[in-house]
Order: structure tokens, then sequence, then C-alpha cells
């Protein structure tokens, strides 16, 4: 059995200020960078990127909507043409960065807002789709399972990986719940652990109201900025290796081989 840890890094900004990153790269296997647009700098990026070479974690583009104000969490509402733009101009500054210091990029995950409107959105998640396809055919597409974000990644015929979440709820869609509910978010750390442990048993995700969906799935997030991210991650990891997964990078998947 294998998987994949991925988290959010590199986002430090007056919303966060980035102190989980180091500890938290010693324990996933696949960092998703911000690219400056809702949050870090050419500063957090090229860290975030070293840090990552020295624990062989693999890395892609964090493409969110340039807000810095909201973190990239607030939607905005843009053309398919702006969209793409948006997610190539990311991409490419992200790339040039990681050539800098001989890594590549292997996947892009939109970030947020961005990825919230892509998973009920087809149009707006095949403009990311292209994008990401129009940068390199090689790049993985992650993506939230049974979405309009994995339709449009089946529709291009490009790369895709799915997630699901270690440290947010989920709605009957399978949707995660907006941030601004009640319950959006899981603030323990054993709950944490034992949701995703319950979906890797059952290849399902498993909704608040206790619905349960069933989907492929080949990572598993936990949001770099949260307040439990490092412990939940610390305990996940080690129960992952107690049931006898073997933890590797995005692109090292079976799936990707």
């Amino acid at each position: 059995m294998e998987t994949n840890l991925n988290c959010d890094l590199g986002e430090k900004s007056f919303h966060y200020d980035g102190s989980n990153d180091q500890a938290l790269m010693q324990i996933i296997n696949t960092a998703n960078i911000a690219c400056g647009y809702h949050a870090g700098n050419k500063e957090t990026m090229t860290s975030t990127i070293r840090l990552a070479k020295e624990n062989n974690v693999s890395i892609g583009a964090h493409p969110g909507f340039d807000d810095k104000n909201n973190f990239g969490r607030k939607r905005i509402n843009l053309t398919e043409k702006e969209i793409k733009k948006l997610v190539i101009d990311q991409i490419n500054i992200l790339n040039e960065i990681a050539n800098k210091e001989n890594m590549q990029l292997t996947h892009v995950k939109p970030h947020g807002a961005l990825n919230n409107m892509a998973c009920e959105n087809y149009d707006l998640s095949l403009a990311i789709g292209s994008a990401i396809k129009e940068c390199n055919l090689d790049l993985i597409y992650m993506v939230l399972p049974l979405t309009e974000m994995e339709n449009a990644a089946k529709k291009l015929n490009v790369k895709f990986a799915t997630e699901i979440f270690a440290d947010r709820n989920y709605d009957d869609n399978g949707l995660l719940l907006p941030r601004d509910k009640k319950n959006s978010i899981v603030n323990d750390v054993q709950e944490a652990v034992k949701n995703v442990t319950r979906m890797l048993e059952n290849r399902s995700i498993y909704c608040y109201s206790g619905k349960k969906i069933a989907c492929e799935f080949d990572s598993i997030c936990i949001h770099g900025d949260g307040k439990l991210a490092l412990d939940i991650a610390n305990h996940l990891h080690k129960e992952l290796i107690k049931d006898g997964f073997i933890l590797k990078t995005l692109n090292q998947l079976s799936k990707f081989k």
C-alpha cells in the first residue's frame, strides 16, 4: 500500500508567519508552494524549495488569486482567459526559481477560493488544466475526487492526482465545508487521524453529516498554516507507517510510473 502526504507551504504573509514549514518539511512527501500572489515572495519560494530539496520532498506550484489581503480565500470572478494567465504566470514564477535550485516541479494544486470554485465549475477547471498542460505535459493536476476538477483533467487527458483533507470536514456533495461555516475545520488531532484512517480503509469520503461517498484518492493534504498542522502531520505519519503504508512523493506513486 502506498500514499502521499502533501502540504501547502511557503505561505508566509501577514496572515501566517510560516513557522510550521521547516518542521512539516521533515514529515511530508510533497509541498505545494505559494507563488507570490496569495502569499509568499521570491525569497520565501527560494527558501521553501531549498528545504524541500534537503528533505527529498517533491514540489509543485500552488497558484491562487492575486489577493494577499484575503489570503486567496475570497472568491473572485475572472474570465477563463484571465484564469489561464493567472495560473501560467504563477507556474512560471516558481519554475524559474526551481530551475535555479536544480529542482523540477512535479504538480500544480490550485489554492483556496480558486480551488473551491474549480470544484464546482467545469469551465474554470478546464482553464486551469489547460494552463497546466500548456506549461508542461508532465505536470500533475492535483484535484478533489468526483468534482468538476477531475472531470476536466480526464477531458484534457492530463496526469492528475486526487486528494483528501486531514484537517477539513466535508458537505454532503463531497466538497469542503466553507471556512465560515461551523465545524468546517477539524480541531482535534485524534479526530483528524481517525477520519483519514477511515477514509483510507473504506476508500470513501465521510461527510460531516455521516454520509459516505465512495471514491479513489492518491494523496492526503494538511494545511500548513493550521494551528494543529504539525501535530496532525506527526500523528498521521506515524499511524500510516504503523498501518503498513509506504509514503512516496507524488510523482513516485505507482499510477505515474
